[in-house]
């Protein structure tokens, strides 16, 4: 659904470009920050007791998950749950 007309995206654009490229990459940092908050917010609400690991996991998979293969992200999960269990173990 595309709802924005192409003079207003026009115009959108060019407030954007009139920014400095730091301010355009803060704000990509925040907007990134934010979906990430939003996200680990969802988690624990699905799940109170959720461990930081599953955070990890739950990231990668709402994320980036739609981008592999099922065995690709089966081993990216279990190489999050080791790099857990390195942190763990004080490595």
């Amino acid at each position: 659904m595309k709802d924005t007309s192409a003079d207003m995206e026009e115009r959108y654009r060019a407030m954007l470009m009139q920014r400095t490229g730091e301010e355009r990459l803060k704000m990509g940092c925040a907007m990134r920050d934010t979906a990430r908050a939003f996200v680990e917010a969802s988690l624990r609400e699905q799940n109170p007791q959720v461990t930081e690991t599953d955070i990890r996991k739950g990231l990668f998979l709402r994320f980036y998950g739609h981008e592999f293969d099922a065995s690709t992200c089966a081993k990216i999960l279990s190489a999050i749950e080791q790099a857990a269990s390195l942190r763990n173990n004080g490595f």
